[in-house]
């Protein structure tokens, strides 16, 4: 009864008890100190523009995020992504692991490819989102947000030791055979460690190339999208992946030893000055990210409004025909129930009032029909955005969307009807739902619509 699934497990499953020493997962993030990457000198001797993000000091933008944001999309732009967690998956077992603890199919994968993924609970509700690259059979690595790197590792040793409830109608199932967990940067794997550093834009391959050994440089130029390998890279030994989050077709991820990050990073950005590449923050990367209708967790993931993968418009990375993963019972039971989806947004020409995260969104004739999930301003300085919206709603055309006061001049606001001297009153801002995922006309190998997205692209 423990295996993952056999046909008619769920008639036979009271033939045992349910095991006593199984745990339903709950999370409480502890208090820390805010941390710092082993680039935070370097982005200290280029800005002071540091703030506290998902419980590190991060750098917000350098010069200005529309010029990031257009680095990205003409150039190219390197990012410090290596406050998220990089964990590593091994042994025989790790695939069945793999399948066993994650929604997309690991058994798919091959040597040298990657895939997006979702860790959820029993329940359906996600943990995080993921993205696993493949090096061999038997070793993984896995990326997860850094909002959620310990969450994300208490469940995983949990679901491994096979100690978690993973099903509520089969209590029973579990991980059969262990694999080998290891977090890349924990101090105790010394020279394997690994952190990510991201390398995006339509020249970042033009960089790469000239600082890898020449025996190495074709096999980078042969990469296909979600591709990674082991290589050498200004002479440090390292993983190169083509994924990254920025919606470009071009775009590396760099798995480097964190104490080598600083010199792999400045070794970058002297390779790539001739092609006009830069460093970009935070803000940037959420404005491409934004730009380029990839969701966000806590945003069009989880969050205040519980959404799922379906939800989030990514259910082909939730093999709903494999027999069993964790949680699969529990999304079931969700999309049943949904009706809602993300769509992205724009807003017409430049000028608009800033809409945010949690301004309501109205149909052309003024019926509700939604919320604001992301919003920001693109590399032409036009508002472009993401909204959860209902299902019926969700095609392209005008709608209206309205720009909450802040909490002190909210009293003041008074609906049309009651206008009066001196009286104030809400007025939307005209926009627009858009296709999903935009078409570029130097990348028109992006997915067009939904359910093709190529999701190498999320970190």
């Amino acid at each position: 009864l423990a295996k993952a699934y056999f046909v008619g497990q769920r008639l036979v499953k009271d033939a045992a008890p349910a095991p006593a020493d199984r745990v339903a997962f709950a999370w409480k993030e502890p208090d820390a100190p805010l941390r710092r990457t082993t680039l935070f000198a370097e982005h200290q001797k280029r800005t002071k523009k540091i703030v506290p993000f998902a419980g590190w000091e991060m750098p917000v933008w350098y010069a200005s995020t529309m010029e990031e944001h257009r680095a990205v999309r003409q150039a190219a732009a390197l990012f410090d992504v290596s406050h998220m967690g990089t964990f590593e998956i091994s042994g025989e077992h790790a695939t069945d692991f793999l399948d066993f603890a994650t929604t997309n199919y690991a058994k798919w994968s091959r040597d040298g490819e990657s895939f997006y993924s979702y860790l959820l609970d029993p329940d359906g509700d996600i943990i995080d989102d993921i993205m696993v690259y493949r090096l061999s059979r038997t070793r993984y690595l896995m990326v997860v947000n850094a909002a959620n790197e310990a969450k994300d590792w208490a469940w995983l040793n949990l679901v491994n030791d096979g100690k978690a409830v993973t099903d509520r109608d089969v209590p029973q199932r579990r991980v059969l055979i262990p694999a080998t967990l290891r977090d890349l940067k924990d101090p105790r794997w010394g020279a394997e460690r690994r952190v990510d550093v991201a390398f995006q834009g339509p020249k970042s391959r033009d960089v790469l190339l000239k600082l890898l050994d020449p025996a190495e440089r074709q096999r980078l130029k042969a990469m296909k999208r979600t591709g990674c390998g082991e290589y050498t890279l200004a002479g440090l030994p390292v993983v190169i992946a083509r994924t990254g989050y920025t919606g470009e077709s071009i775009g590396f991820e760099i798995f480097v030893h964190p104490d080598r990050a600083p010199e792999l990073w400045n070794a970058i950005l002297a390779a790539g000055q001739p092609h006009g590449a830069t460093i970009a923050g935070l803000g940037a990367r959420d404005s491409l990210r934004t730009e380029a209708g990839l969701p966000l967790y806590g945003h069009e993931l989880a969050g205040p409004h519980n959404i799922s993968p379906l939800g989030a418009g990514f259910g082909s990375y939730v093999k709903l025909h494999k027999p069993f993963f964790i949680g699969k019972a529990g999304l079931l039971k969700q999309e049943a129930a949904r009706d809602k989806v993300i769509v992205r947004f724009a807003v017409p020409g430049k000028g608009a009032k800033p809409v945010r995260p949690g301004d309501p969104v109205a149909s052309a004739r003024g019926a509700f029909i939604g919320v604001v999930t992301s919003s920001v301003v693109d590399g032409e300085g036009r508002q472009v955005g993401l909204a959860y919206v209902q299902l019926k709603a969700a095609k392209p055309g005008p709608v209206a969307i309205f720009p909450l006061p802040g909490e002190k001049d909210r009293d003041e606001i008074v609906p049309p009807t009651k206008l009066g001297e001196k009286a104030r009153t809400l007025l939307p801002v005209q926009a627009e739902i858009v296709e999903r995922f935009p078409k570029r006309a130097d990348s028109l190998d992006m997915v067009r619509t939904e359910g093709q997205i190529a999701l190498e692209m999320i970190d």
